[in-house]
């Protein structure tokens, strides 16, 4: 019996149908729970598809007309299949609607070849039709002061910061206008999502959350916002403290990814430092934990702007300080100081010589100890800078609770570092 075998044209076709289909299915699959909703499974997997078709069409007669006529025949069809039956029902079927047109529109972009775009805005639609509640509650609850917070963190993140010149400017080319704001919207940001966290999610799991995500973005940054709100409120120490210690672990956990990735050989090398570091880190942060597992409730920071705008831009200009200073000792330096370089530039960033030092080493200019060594200097270098700023920013009771942390992190470093060391002299 001879296998019907479908030209490679049409396999593709079906592949971008059957994409569409999925999409429609996962956001009807939401809808059918709706009691309100005139659009369930069915209704959605057919307009999915639909707006492929309807994009096909378009392309093969090289005219928008069938796709903008498909748009304005499903909106029309839902909003007429509402205004026949007004009966006051709690959802008047809004959004559906816009469902519905999203719908659509994610099965036109299938056509268009972005398929992996178009489930990645499925998925965020079925999270917002399904968290209906919560985000209902959570715009209740939102204040004067709330709003103008985000406002705020808005206007510092998508006015200002994008027209700010991303070039080196002043001596040494120490000053970048962007890099420099970049550190206030990343401060402010921090300090915005931390309080709403702790504001809407008070699980004692969300601390961990905050300690992850604020290590991903600026462990600096969550440093300086979590130091500063401990400072208003001497119970929010130990919650502090936590996140602080995680927001640095997290970064030890990047610095080893970065290696895996550029650098295989000499992640195998610094894989030990890095989980030495890790290891002593993690146990004052559990012992932190379990002393803030026996608090009654949750703190919560005293802060009149939860965007912390004052201390964002103040600590933009420590940043630019801390800058200058970097660059001029590592032009004092010279190229032969690759430590002291390390050393002043982990001050501010650590990812930076890392990278340099994984592609010196990807170029045959510099040895495996050495690439450490340098790495290493500069993750210690980043810990005491930081430890420096809670000292000088932060209370009392909350240097006492980070100092143990910090100081078991660049132990545990430096004592891996030693052992890899010997390993490699030997």
């Amino acid at each position: 019996m001879n296998e019907i075998a479908l030209p490679e044209g049409e396999l593709t076709y079906l592949a971008e149908f059957a994409t569409s289909l999925a999409i429609g299915l996962l956001i009807g699959l939401e809808r059918e729970r709706s009691p309100a909703a005139k659009a369930g499974l069915r209704t959605f997997a057919l307009v999915a598809m639909f707006g492929t078709l309807a994009a096909m069409l378009s392309h093969k007669t090289s005219s928008p007309w069938p796709l903008v006529s498909g748009l304005l025949l499903v909106g029309s069809m839902v909003i007429a299949s509402y205004w026949r039956k007004q009966d006051q029902l709690e959802d008047p079927g809004t959004t559906t609607v816009a469902a519905i047109l999203v719908c659509y529109g994610l099965g036109a972009l299938v056509w268009y070849e972005e398929s992996a775009l178009a489930v990645m805005l499925a998925i965020i639609t079925t999270i917002l039709l399904y968290f209906k509640a919560e985000l209902q509650g959570m715009t209740r609850n939102l204040d004067r002061r709330d709003l103008i917070s985000i406002l705020q963190f808005a206007v510092l993140s998508f006015i200002i910061l994008p027209i700010l010149p991303n070039q080196n400017y002043g001596p040494f080319d120490a000053l970048n206008p962007y890099q420099i704001w970049l550190m206030v919207v990343l401060i402010s940001g921090v300090s915005l999502t931390g309080y709403i966290a702790l504001r809407f999610f008070k699980q004692r799991f969300g601390v961990v959350f905050m300690g992850v995500m604020g290590g991903l973005a600026s462990s600096t940054a969550t440093t300086m916002v979590f130091t500063r709100r401990s400072s208003y409120n001497p119970d929010f120490a130990n919650l502090a403290v936590i996140v602080i210690l995680l927001a640095n672990l997290t970064v030890l956990v990047r610095l080893a990814l970065i290696s895996m990735v550029i650098s295989p050989a000499i992640f195998i090398y610094l894989l030990p430092v890095l989980g030495g570091g890790l290891l002593l880190g993690l146990m004052t942060a559990v012992f932190w934990w379990r002393e803030l597992s026996q608090q009654q409730a949750m703190p919560m920071p005293d802060s009149k702007n939860p965007a912390e705008l004052p201390t964002a831009v103040g600590f933009g200009l420590l940043y630019a300080v801390v800058l200058f200073f970097s660059a001029w000792l590592s032009d004092v330096a010279g190229s032969g100081g690759l430590y002291v370089v390390a050393i002043v530039s982990g001050l501010t960033d650590v990812d930076a010589i890392t990278l340099s030092s994984l592609c010196l080493y990807g170029l045959g200019k510099l040895e495996i100890l050495n690439a450490v060594t340098a790495i290493t200097l500069a993750a210690i270098a980043n810990l005491v800078f930081k430890l420096g700023m809670i000292f000088l920013i932060g209370n009392a009771s909350l240097t006492r609770r980070c100092a143990p942390g910090m100081i078991a992190i660049m132990l545990g470093l430096g004592g891996a570092l030693a052992v890899v060391s010997s390993s490699l002299h030997s």
